[in-house]
Protein backbone atom coordinates (compact mmCIF):
# COMPACT_ATOMS: atom_id res chain seq x y z
CA UNK A 1 0.00 0.00 0.00
CA UNK A 2 1.28 3.46 -0.91
CA UNK A 3 0.03 6.82 0.34
CA UNK A 4 1.09 9.95 -1.51
CA UNK A 5 2.60 10.24 -4.97
CA UNK A 6 5.18 7.71 -6.20
CA UNK A 7 5.51 7.46 -9.97
CA UNK A 8 8.45 5.02 -9.92
CA UNK A 9 7.59 2.09 -7.59
CA UNK A 10 10.14 0.50 -5.27
CA UNK A 11 9.83 -2.94 -6.83
CA UNK A 12 11.31 -1.56 -10.07
CA UNK A 13 14.44 -0.91 -8.00
CA UNK A 14 14.52 -4.49 -6.73
CA UNK A 15 13.05 -3.50 -3.35
CA UNK A 16 10.36 -5.84 -2.08
CA UNK A 17 8.44 -4.92 1.05
CA UNK A 18 4.97 -5.27 2.52
CA UNK A 19 5.40 -2.00 4.42
CA UNK A 20 2.99 0.87 3.98
CA UNK A 21 4.88 3.37 1.81
CA UNK A 22 4.34 7.01 2.70
CA UNK A 23 5.63 8.78 -0.38
CA UNK A 24 6.51 12.44 -0.82
CA UNK A 25 4.51 13.69 2.13
CA UNK A 26 4.59 17.38 3.00
CA UNK A 27 5.75 19.03 6.20
CA UNK A 28 2.53 18.88 8.21
CA UNK A 29 1.77 15.18 7.59
CA UNK A 30 5.39 14.21 8.28
CA UNK A 31 5.30 16.06 11.60
CA UNK A 32 2.00 14.33 12.41
CA UNK A 33 3.57 10.94 11.65
CA UNK A 34 6.67 11.75 13.72
CA UNK A 35 4.56 12.77 16.72
CA UNK A 36 2.35 9.69 16.38
CA UNK A 37 5.45 7.48 16.09
CA UNK A 38 6.92 8.97 19.27
CA UNK A 39 10.02 10.20 17.41
CA UNK A 40 10.23 13.54 19.24
CA UNK A 41 8.33 16.47 20.75
CA UNK A 42 6.69 19.58 19.37
CA UNK A 43 8.19 22.63 21.05
CA UNK A 44 6.17 25.55 22.38
CA UNK A 45 6.78 27.77 19.37
CA UNK A 46 6.37 25.14 16.66
CA UNK A 47 9.62 23.30 15.82
CA UNK A 48 9.92 19.52 16.12
CA UNK A 49 12.63 18.46 18.59
CA UNK A 50 14.45 15.12 18.37
CA UNK A 51 17.39 13.32 19.95
CA UNK A 52 19.80 11.35 17.78
CA UNK A 53 21.26 9.14 20.52
CA UNK A 54 24.96 8.44 20.73
CA UNK A 55 25.65 9.84 17.25
CA UNK A 56 25.34 13.63 17.47
CA UNK A 57 27.57 14.23 14.45
CA UNK A 58 28.90 12.45 11.40
CA UNK A 59 30.64 9.08 11.83
CA UNK A 60 33.49 9.88 9.45
CA UNK A 61 35.46 6.75 10.28
CA UNK A 62 32.49 4.55 9.40
CA UNK A 63 32.12 5.80 5.83
CA UNK A 64 33.27 3.61 2.92
CA UNK A 65 33.30 3.77 -0.88
CA UNK A 66 33.07 0.58 -2.92
CA UNK A 67 36.34 0.06 -4.79
CA UNK A 68 35.63 -1.34 -8.23
CA UNK A 69 36.31 -0.65 -11.91
CA UNK A 70 34.35 2.62 -11.72
CA UNK A 71 36.21 4.07 -8.74
CA UNK A 72 39.67 2.43 -8.85
CA UNK A 73 41.30 5.35 -10.64
CA UNK A 74 38.77 8.14 -10.00
CA UNK A 75 38.64 8.16 -6.17
CA UNK A 76 41.45 9.52 -3.98
CA UNK A 77 41.94 6.51 -1.70
CA UNK A 78 43.36 7.10 1.77
CA UNK A 79 42.32 8.09 5.27
CA UNK A 80 39.26 9.96 4.03
CA UNK A 81 38.04 7.70 1.22
CA UNK A 82 38.28 4.20 2.66
CA UNK A 83 37.53 1.26 0.34
CA UNK A 84 34.90 -1.44 0.73
CA UNK A 85 34.99 -4.55 -1.43
CA UNK A 86 32.11 -5.28 -3.83
CA UNK A 87 31.61 -8.57 -1.96
CA UNK A 88 31.12 -6.85 1.38
CA UNK A 89 28.76 -4.31 -0.19
CA UNK A 90 26.73 -7.11 -1.77
CA UNK A 91 26.27 -8.68 1.67
CA UNK A 92 25.36 -5.32 3.15
CA UNK A 93 22.83 -4.59 0.42
CA UNK A 94 21.25 -8.02 0.84
CA UNK A 95 20.81 -7.45 4.57
CA UNK A 96 19.56 -3.89 4.09
CA UNK A 97 16.90 -5.04 1.65
CA UNK A 98 15.87 -7.79 4.07
CA UNK A 99 15.57 -5.20 6.85
CA UNK A 100 13.44 -3.00 4.59
CA UNK A 101 11.17 -5.93 3.84
CA UNK A 102 10.52 -6.43 7.55
CA UNK A 103 9.34 -2.84 8.20
CA UNK A 104 5.65 -2.08 8.62
CA UNK A 105 6.00 1.46 7.27
CA UNK A 106 8.56 3.41 5.26
CA UNK A 107 8.92 7.00 4.11
CA UNK A 108 10.08 7.79 0.58
CA UNK A 109 11.11 11.21 -0.71
CA UNK A 110 11.99 11.99 -4.33
CA UNK A 111 14.19 15.08 -4.46
CA UNK A 112 16.79 17.01 -6.43
CA UNK A 113 20.41 17.51 -5.46
CA UNK A 114 21.19 20.87 -7.10
CA UNK A 115 19.12 23.92 -8.03
CA UNK A 116 20.47 24.50 -11.56
CA UNK A 117 18.40 22.08 -13.68
CA UNK A 118 21.17 21.09 -16.10
CA UNK A 119 23.48 20.10 -13.22
CA UNK A 120 21.13 18.48 -10.71
CA UNK A 121 20.72 14.82 -9.82
CA UNK A 122 17.51 12.92 -9.01
CA UNK A 123 17.79 11.40 -5.54
CA UNK A 124 15.37 9.03 -3.82
CA UNK A 125 15.68 8.73 -0.03
CA UNK A 126 14.06 5.83 1.85
CA UNK A 127 13.68 6.24 5.62
CA UNK A 128 12.24 4.39 8.58
CA UNK A 129 11.74 7.64 10.56
CA UNK A 130 9.22 10.28 9.54
CA UNK A 131 11.44 13.05 10.93
CA UNK A 132 14.34 11.85 8.78
CA UNK A 133 12.10 12.17 5.72
CA UNK A 134 11.11 15.66 6.86
CA UNK A 135 14.78 16.54 7.35
CA UNK A 136 15.96 15.44 3.92
CA UNK A 137 12.90 16.93 2.23
CA UNK A 138 13.80 20.21 3.94
CA UNK A 139 17.51 20.05 3.07
CA UNK A 140 17.34 19.02 -0.59
CA UNK A 141 15.54 20.73 -3.46
CA UNK A 142 11.85 19.87 -3.48
CA UNK A 143 10.38 19.09 -6.92
CA UNK A 144 7.16 20.71 -8.05
CA UNK A 145 4.17 18.38 -8.34
CA UNK A 146 4.61 18.33 -12.12
CA UNK A 147 8.25 17.28 -11.68
CA UNK A 148 7.28 14.37 -9.42
CA UNK A 149 5.11 13.02 -12.21
CA UNK A 150 7.53 10.76 -14.08
CA UNK A 151 10.35 11.20 -11.56
CA UNK A 152 12.96 8.43 -11.99
CA UNK A 153 15.65 8.19 -9.29
CA UNK A 154 19.27 8.25 -10.43
CA UNK A 155 20.73 7.71 -6.95
CA UNK A 156 19.04 6.08 -3.97
CA UNK A 157 19.82 6.47 -0.27
CA UNK A 158 18.47 3.94 2.22
CA UNK A 159 18.76 5.17 5.81
CA UNK A 160 17.98 2.69 8.60
CA UNK A 161 19.16 3.82 12.06
CA UNK A 162 17.94 0.52 13.53
CA UNK A 163 20.24 -1.51 11.27
CA UNK A 164 23.37 -2.94 12.87
CA UNK A 165 26.29 -3.69 10.60
CA UNK A 166 28.47 -6.76 11.10
CA UNK A 167 32.16 -5.88 10.56
CA UNK A 168 33.01 -9.43 9.51
CA UNK A 169 30.15 -9.86 7.04
CA UNK A 170 29.95 -6.27 5.79
CA UNK A 171 33.54 -5.04 6.00
CA UNK A 172 32.52 -2.21 8.32
CA UNK A 173 34.49 -0.89 11.27
CA UNK A 174 31.61 -0.97 13.78
CA UNK A 175 27.85 -1.50 13.82
CA UNK A 176 27.55 1.90 12.12
CA UNK A 177 28.08 2.09 8.37
CA UNK A 178 27.81 4.61 5.53
CA UNK A 179 28.54 2.73 2.31
CA UNK A 180 28.68 4.48 -1.08
CA UNK A 181 28.48 2.53 -4.34
CA UNK A 182 28.95 4.83 -7.35
CA UNK A 183 28.52 1.95 -9.80
CA UNK A 184 25.14 0.91 -8.41
CA UNK A 185 24.25 4.52 -7.52
CA UNK A 186 23.24 3.38 -4.07
CA UNK A 187 24.13 4.63 -0.58
CA UNK A 188 23.36 2.62 2.55
CA UNK A 189 23.34 4.30 5.97
CA UNK A 190 22.87 2.21 9.10
CA UNK A 191 23.40 2.37 12.84
CA UNK A 192 23.17 6.15 13.22
CA UNK A 193 20.21 8.51 13.63
CA UNK A 194 22.26 11.62 12.85
CA UNK A 195 20.37 13.10 9.90
CA UNK A 196 23.35 15.00 8.51
CA UNK A 197 24.73 11.76 7.05
CA UNK A 198 22.03 11.89 4.36
CA UNK A 199 22.67 15.43 3.20
CA UNK A 200 26.43 14.95 3.13
CA UNK A 201 25.96 11.77 1.10
CA UNK A 202 24.23 13.81 -1.60
CA UNK A 203 27.07 16.35 -1.40
CA UNK A 204 29.51 13.50 -1.98
CA UNK A 205 27.56 12.37 -5.04
CA UNK A 206 27.74 15.84 -6.59
CA UNK A 207 31.41 16.22 -5.67
CA UNK A 208 32.02 13.07 -7.70
CA UNK A 209 29.77 13.84 -10.67
CA UNK A 210 30.33 17.55 -11.34
CA UNK A 211 34.12 18.05 -11.81
CA UNK A 212 34.27 16.05 -15.08
CA UNK A 213 31.58 18.45 -16.37
CA UNK A 214 33.76 21.44 -15.45
CA UNK A 215 31.50 22.44 -12.56
CA UNK A 216 33.19 23.33 -9.26
CA UNK A 217 31.47 21.76 -6.21
CA UNK A 218 32.03 23.79 -3.05
CA UNK A 219 31.56 23.37 0.70
CA UNK A 220 30.53 26.97 1.14
CA UNK A 221 27.71 29.40 1.81
CA UNK A 222 26.83 32.05 -0.77
CA UNK A 223 24.92 35.31 -0.99
CA UNK A 224 24.38 38.28 -3.31
CA UNK A 225 24.98 41.93 -2.44
CA UNK A 226 22.82 44.93 -3.34
CA UNK A 227 25.21 45.46 -6.25
CA UNK A 228 24.23 42.08 -7.68
CA UNK A 229 27.63 40.52 -7.00
CA UNK A 230 27.95 37.05 -5.48
CA UNK A 231 30.23 36.12 -2.58
CA UNK A 232 31.03 32.57 -1.51
CA UNK A 233 32.18 31.64 2.00
CA UNK A 234 34.27 28.49 2.43
CA UNK A 235 34.67 27.16 5.94
CA UNK A 236 34.57 24.16 8.22
CA UNK A 237 31.97 23.66 10.93
CA UNK A 238 32.07 26.38 13.56
CA UNK A 239 33.79 29.04 11.43
CA UNK A 240 30.64 31.10 10.76
CA UNK A 241 29.69 29.90 7.28
CA UNK A 242 25.96 29.84 8.02
CA UNK A 243 25.92 32.86 10.33
CA UNK A 244 27.80 35.21 8.02
CA UNK A 245 25.83 34.26 4.93
CA UNK A 246 22.51 35.02 6.68
CA UNK A 247 22.89 38.79 6.37
CA UNK A 248 19.62 40.73 6.03
CA UNK A 249 21.31 43.25 3.72
CA UNK A 250 22.24 40.52 1.21
CA UNK A 251 20.28 37.88 -0.69
CA UNK A 252 20.97 34.34 0.54
CA UNK A 253 21.69 31.67 -2.08
CA UNK A 254 22.48 28.96 0.48
CA UNK A 255 24.40 28.17 3.65
CA UNK A 256 26.47 25.06 2.97
CA UNK A 257 26.83 23.42 -0.45
CA UNK A 258 27.03 24.95 -3.92
CA UNK A 259 28.18 24.45 -7.47
CA UNK A 260 30.02 27.02 -9.63
CA UNK A 261 29.11 26.54 -13.26
CA UNK A 262 29.93 28.73 -16.26
CA UNK A 263 26.78 30.75 -15.67
CA UNK A 264 25.91 30.62 -11.97
CA UNK A 265 26.58 29.77 -8.37
CA UNK A 266 23.76 27.38 -7.48
CA UNK A 267 22.70 25.87 -4.18
CA UNK A 268 22.77 22.09 -3.97
CA UNK A 269 20.06 22.29 -1.31
CA UNK A 270 16.68 23.81 -0.53
CA UNK A 271 17.25 24.29 3.18
CA UNK A 272 19.77 25.22 5.84
CA UNK A 273 21.42 23.21 8.62
CA UNK A 274 22.68 25.54 11.33
CA UNK A 275 24.43 25.02 14.64
CA UNK A 276 22.05 25.91 17.46
CA UNK A 277 24.22 25.80 20.57
CA UNK A 278 24.27 29.22 22.28
CA UNK A 279 22.55 30.83 19.30
CA UNK A 280 22.13 34.56 19.91
CA UNK A 281 18.99 36.49 19.03
CA UNK A 282 21.07 39.66 18.88
CA UNK A 283 24.03 38.43 16.80
CA UNK A 284 22.11 35.93 14.62
CA UNK A 285 18.49 37.15 14.50
CA UNK A 286 17.58 35.53 11.17
CA UNK A 287 18.66 32.05 12.27
CA UNK A 288 17.31 32.48 15.80
CA UNK A 289 13.87 33.25 14.36
CA UNK A 290 13.77 29.80 12.72
CA UNK A 291 13.74 28.17 16.18
CA UNK A 292 10.20 29.52 16.57
CA UNK A 293 8.81 28.19 13.29
CA UNK A 294 6.71 25.14 12.50
CA UNK A 295 8.68 23.10 9.96
CA UNK A 296 12.04 23.53 11.68
CA UNK A 297 13.64 20.36 13.07
CA UNK A 298 15.89 20.79 16.12
CA UNK A 299 18.37 17.98 16.82
CA UNK A 300 19.70 17.42 20.35
CA UNK A 301 18.35 20.74 21.62
CA UNK A 302 17.26 20.42 25.24
CA UNK A 303 13.50 20.80 25.72
CA UNK A 304 11.40 20.87 28.89
CA UNK A 305 8.90 18.00 28.40
CA UNK A 306 6.21 19.83 30.37
CA UNK A 307 6.44 23.43 29.14
CA UNK A 308 7.98 22.48 25.77
CA UNK A 309 10.37 25.42 26.14
CA UNK A 310 13.73 24.89 24.41
CA UNK A 311 17.09 25.86 25.89
CA UNK A 312 19.66 26.64 23.21
CA UNK A 313 22.39 27.23 25.81
CA UNK A 314 22.20 23.73 27.31
CA UNK A 315 24.83 21.44 25.75
CA UNK A 316 24.07 18.42 27.92
CA UNK A 317 22.84 16.44 24.88
CA UNK A 318 25.42 17.71 22.39
CA UNK A 319 27.72 20.58 21.61
CA UNK A 320 26.73 20.02 17.98
CA UNK A 321 23.01 20.72 18.41
CA UNK A 322 21.50 21.50 15.01
CA UNK A 323 18.50 23.04 13.34
CA UNK A 324 17.23 22.33 9.83
CA UNK A 325 14.74 24.64 8.13
CA UNK A 326 13.64 25.58 4.61
CA UNK A 327 15.81 28.28 3.08
CA UNK A 328 12.81 30.58 2.66
CA UNK A 329 12.64 30.85 6.47
CA UNK A 330 15.56 33.26 6.03
CA UNK A 331 14.36 36.68 4.84
CA UNK A 332 15.63 37.85 1.47
CA UNK A 333 16.60 34.44 0.12
CA UNK A 334 17.12 33.81 -3.57
CA UNK A 335 13.92 32.70 -5.28
CA UNK A 336 15.69 30.13 -7.46
CA UNK A 337 18.59 29.33 -5.08
CA UNK A 338 21.17 30.61 -7.51
CA UNK A 339 23.05 33.77 -8.46
CA UNK A 340 25.80 35.12 -10.72
CA UNK A 341 29.31 33.65 -10.70
CA UNK A 342 31.35 34.98 -7.73
CA UNK A 343 33.07 38.34 -7.51
CA UNK A 344 34.55 37.52 -4.08
CA UNK A 345 35.70 34.35 -2.31
CA UNK A 346 36.12 34.24 1.46
CA UNK A 347 37.96 31.49 3.30
CA UNK A 348 36.73 31.35 6.90
CA UNK A 349 38.89 29.99 9.70
CA UNK A 350 38.41 29.97 13.46
CA UNK A 351 42.05 30.33 14.54
CA UNK A 352 42.22 29.29 18.19
CA UNK A 353 45.94 30.11 18.27
CA UNK A 354 45.23 33.85 17.98
CA UNK A 355 47.79 34.17 15.16
CA UNK A 356 45.85 35.09 12.02
CA UNK A 357 44.48 38.60 11.36
CA UNK A 358 40.72 39.14 11.16
CA UNK A 359 40.98 39.64 7.38
CA UNK A 360 43.70 39.31 4.74
CA UNK A 361 43.76 39.70 0.94
CA UNK A 362 45.10 36.72 -1.03
CA UNK A 363 46.67 36.32 -4.44
CA UNK A 364 45.22 33.53 -6.64
CA UNK A 365 48.18 31.28 -5.72
CA UNK A 366 47.72 31.99 -2.02
CA UNK A 367 44.02 31.28 -2.45
CA UNK A 368 44.74 27.84 -3.90
CA UNK A 369 47.26 27.18 -1.13
CA UNK A 370 44.74 28.01 1.60
CA UNK A 371 41.95 26.18 -0.21
CA UNK A 372 43.97 22.97 -0.32
CA UNK A 373 45.07 23.51 3.29
CA UNK A 374 41.53 24.05 4.63
CA UNK A 375 42.74 25.26 8.02
CA UNK A 376 40.83 25.91 11.21
CA UNK A 377 41.58 25.19 14.87
CA UNK A 378 39.47 23.75 17.65
CA UNK A 379 39.60 24.06 21.41
CA UNK A 380 39.51 20.60 22.96
CA UNK A 381 38.12 21.94 26.22
CA UNK A 382 36.15 18.82 27.05
CA UNK A 383 39.22 16.60 27.33
CA UNK A 384 40.97 16.41 30.68
CA UNK A 385 44.53 17.71 30.51
CA UNK A 386 44.19 19.27 27.04
CA UNK A 387 45.17 22.93 27.32
CA UNK A 388 46.28 23.74 23.76
CA UNK A 389 44.25 24.43 20.62
CA UNK A 390 44.24 21.71 17.98
CA UNK A 391 44.93 22.57 14.34
CA UNK A 392 42.60 20.98 11.79
CA UNK A 393 43.41 20.80 8.10
CA UNK A 394 40.54 19.62 5.91
CA UNK A 395 41.50 19.99 2.26
CA UNK A 396 39.10 22.03 0.15
CA UNK A 397 37.35 22.92 3.42
CA UNK A 398 35.49 19.63 3.14
CA UNK A 399 37.83 16.64 2.83
CA UNK A 400 35.31 14.05 4.12
CA UNK A 401 33.02 14.83 1.18
CA UNK A 402 35.57 15.00 -1.65
CA UNK A 403 35.88 11.63 -3.45
CA UNK A 404 38.36 12.85 -6.06
CA UNK A 405 41.94 14.03 -5.56
CA UNK A 406 42.09 17.53 -3.97
CA UNK A 407 44.06 18.86 -6.93
CA UNK A 408 40.98 18.27 -9.13
CA UNK A 409 38.99 20.76 -7.04
CA UNK A 410 41.96 23.07 -6.45
CA UNK A 411 42.75 23.41 -10.16
CA UNK A 412 39.09 24.04 -10.94
CA UNK A 413 39.02 26.81 -8.35
CA UNK A 414 42.24 28.44 -9.54
CA UNK A 415 41.03 28.35 -13.15
CA UNK A 416 37.71 29.98 -12.25
CA UNK A 417 39.37 32.63 -10.06
CA UNK A 418 41.62 33.62 -12.97
CA UNK A 419 38.77 33.57 -15.50
CA UNK A 420 36.57 35.88 -13.41
CA UNK A 421 39.28 38.05 -11.80
CA UNK A 422 37.79 37.06 -8.44
CA UNK A 423 38.96 38.78 -5.25
CA UNK A 424 40.03 36.35 -2.51
CA UNK A 425 40.05 36.94 1.25
CA UNK A 426 41.00 35.00 4.38
CA UNK A 427 38.80 35.85 7.38
CA UNK A 428 39.61 34.72 10.93
CA UNK A 429 36.47 34.38 13.05
CA UNK A 430 38.48 32.85 15.89
CA UNK A 431 40.43 34.42 18.74
CA UNK A 432 42.59 37.51 19.10
CA UNK A 433 45.17 38.61 21.65
CA UNK A 434 46.29 35.11 22.61
CA UNK A 435 45.37 31.45 22.41
CA UNK A 436 41.74 30.57 23.04
CA UNK A 437 42.81 28.63 26.15
CA UNK A 438 44.45 31.66 27.78
CA UNK A 439 42.50 33.49 30.51
CA UNK A 440 40.61 36.55 29.32
CA UNK A 441 40.97 35.83 25.60
CA UNK A 442 37.73 36.22 23.67
CA UNK A 443 36.54 35.36 20.21
CA UNK A 444 36.55 37.91 17.39
CA UNK A 445 33.50 40.20 17.74
CA UNK A 446 30.96 39.26 15.09
CA UNK A 447 30.18 42.92 14.47
CA UNK A 448 33.84 43.56 13.61
CA UNK A 449 33.85 40.53 11.27
CA UNK A 450 30.73 41.79 9.51
CA UNK A 451 32.21 45.28 9.16
CA UNK A 452 35.38 43.89 7.59
CA UNK A 453 33.39 41.63 5.28
CA UNK A 454 31.14 44.46 4.19
CA UNK A 455 34.20 46.57 3.35
CA UNK A 456 35.69 43.69 1.34
CA UNK A 457 32.47 42.91 -0.49
CA UNK A 458 31.49 46.47 -1.36
CA UNK A 459 35.00 47.12 -2.70
CA UNK A 460 35.95 49.86 -0.26
CA UNK A 461 38.60 47.70 1.42
CA UNK A 462 40.59 47.54 -1.81
CA UNK A 463 41.47 51.21 -1.35
CA UNK A 464 42.87 50.73 2.16
CA UNK A 465 46.54 50.70 3.11
CA UNK A 466 47.87 47.14 3.44
CA UNK A 467 50.93 45.60 5.07
CA UNK A 468 52.48 42.22 4.25
CA UNK A 469 52.18 39.64 7.00
CA UNK A 470 55.75 38.46 7.83
CA UNK A 471 54.68 34.86 8.47
CA UNK A 472 52.07 34.16 5.80
CA UNK A 473 52.89 36.73 3.13
CA UNK A 474 49.31 37.83 2.52
CA UNK A 475 48.17 41.47 2.70
CA UNK A 476 46.53 42.79 5.89
CA UNK A 477 44.72 46.16 6.08
CA UNK A 478 46.26 48.69 8.46
CA UNK A 479 43.03 50.56 9.22
CA UNK A 480 39.33 50.05 8.43
CA UNK A 481 36.52 52.40 9.37
CA UNK A 482 34.47 51.13 12.28
CA UNK A 483 36.99 48.46 13.33
CA UNK A 484 39.37 48.74 16.28
CA UNK A 485 42.88 48.97 14.79
CA UNK A 486 44.18 46.68 17.55
CA UNK A 487 42.20 43.81 16.02
CA UNK A 488 43.99 44.23 12.69
CA UNK A 489 47.42 43.60 14.29
CA UNK A 490 47.30 40.21 16.02
CA UNK A 491 50.91 40.44 17.21
CA UNK A 492 50.29 43.82 18.84
CA UNK A 493 47.19 42.43 20.57
CA UNK A 494 49.27 39.87 22.48
CA UNK A 495 50.61 40.90 25.88
CA UNK A 496 53.86 39.11 25.00
CA UNK A 497 54.86 39.66 21.32
CA UNK A 498 57.69 37.11 21.63
CA UNK A 499 55.16 34.46 22.62
CA UNK A 500 53.08 35.44 19.59
CA UNK A 501 56.12 34.96 17.34
CA UNK A 502 56.74 31.53 18.81
CA UNK A 503 53.10 30.48 18.38
CA UNK A 504 52.95 31.88 14.84
CA UNK A 505 55.98 29.85 13.79
CA UNK A 506 54.46 26.72 15.29
CA UNK A 507 51.37 27.27 13.14
CA UNK A 508 53.51 28.03 10.07
CA UNK A 509 55.30 24.69 10.45
CA UNK A 510 51.99 22.87 10.76
CA UNK A 511 50.84 24.47 7.50
CA UNK A 512 54.07 23.45 5.74
CA UNK A 513 53.97 19.90 7.08
CA UNK A 514 50.36 19.45 6.04
CA UNK A 515 50.91 20.85 2.53
CA UNK A 516 53.74 18.41 1.78
CA UNK A 517 51.11 15.93 0.51
CA UNK A 518 50.11 18.35 -2.28
CA UNK A 519 53.47 19.69 -3.42
CA UNK A 520 53.80 17.27 -6.32
CA UNK A 521 50.32 18.16 -7.58
CA UNK A 522 50.54 21.98 -7.78
CA UNK A 523 52.50 24.59 -9.74
CA UNK A 524 55.68 26.13 -8.36
CA UNK A 525 53.82 29.43 -7.89
CA UNK A 526 51.41 27.74 -5.47
CA UNK A 527 54.28 26.10 -3.59
CA UNK A 528 55.87 29.55 -3.29
CA UNK A 529 52.67 30.87 -1.68
CA UNK A 530 53.46 28.87 1.47
CA UNK A 531 54.08 30.68 4.76
CA UNK A 532 57.70 31.32 5.70
CA UNK A 533 59.42 29.33 8.44
CA UNK A 534 62.04 31.30 10.36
Amino acid sequence: MTTGSLSYPLDRQGISTSAVIHANLGTAPLVEHAVRNGEGLLAKDGPFVVQTGKHTGRSAKDKFIVRDAETESTVWWGKTNVPMTPHHFANLKEDFLAALGAKDKLYVADLFGGSQPEHRVNVRVINEFAWHSLFIRTLLVRPEASELDGFVPEYTIIDLPSFRADPHRHGSRTETVIAVNFSEKLILIGGTAYAGEMKKSVFGILNYLLPPKGVMPMHCSANIGPDGKTAVFFGLSGTGKTTLSADASRTLIGDDEHGWSDTAVFNFEGGCYAKMIRLSADAEPEIFATTKRFGTVLENVVIDPATRQIDLDDNSLAENSRGSYPIDFIPNCSEKNLGPVPANIIFLTADAYGVLPPIARLTPDQAMYHFLSGYTARVAGTEIGVTEPEATFSTCFGAPFMPRHPSVYGNLLKERIARGNVKCWLVNTGWSGGKATMPGISRMPIRATRALLNAALDGSLNGAEFREDPNFGFEVPVAVNGVDAKLLDPRGAWADPAEYDKTAQQLVRQFIDNFAQFEDHVDESVRNAAPVAA
